[in-house]
């Protein structure tokens, strides 16, 4: 007389262990190497060496985060989402503010002249943060 069959959970268990190592090692390929194979959205930090400064704003965030200019510089603000934004630095140091830029548009503002960091956001969007220093 045959034995009837048996279930058999691990069999099961082990089978979806095995689909789910195998789904998270595709989602986390890498190139050769090891290396990340993304590449970066833009820098996070920029020293301004001479030329036209300018802080882009994309997908409500400043590019770049942190930028180093010399006191007085000139710094351009293109506003590439269709958002208004704006560049507020306020503080005990001194300040800046390029007022609402509309979508699409440009701004100026002149770097204070005294050296030092200067935090800055978005008056509309808070959320959106970046830092200015000031290098004599």
């Amino acid at each position: 007389m045959p034995f009837p069959q048996r279930r058999r959970p691990h069999r099961a268990v082990a089978s979806a262990v095995l689909l789910l190592a195998t789904s998270l090692t595709a989602c986390t390929t890498t190139g050769e190497g090891g290396a990340s194979t993304a590449t970066p959205h833009s820098p996070a930090h920029s020293t301004a060496t001479g030329g036209a400064i300018r802080i882009t704003i994309k997908d409500f965030t400043y590019v770049p985060a942190v930028l180093t200019v010399r006191p007085g510089a000139k710094i351009t603000v293109d506003n590439k989402d269709s958002a208004p934004h704006s560049v507020t630095a306020t503080g005990g140091k001194g300040g800046f503010d390029t007022g609402t830029i509309k979508g699409g548009a440009t701004a100026t503002f002149t770097a204070p002249t005294k050296p030092g960091s200067y935090p800055y956001y978005c008056d509309i969007h808070e959320y959106m943060k970046g830092k200015l220093t000031v290098r004599g």
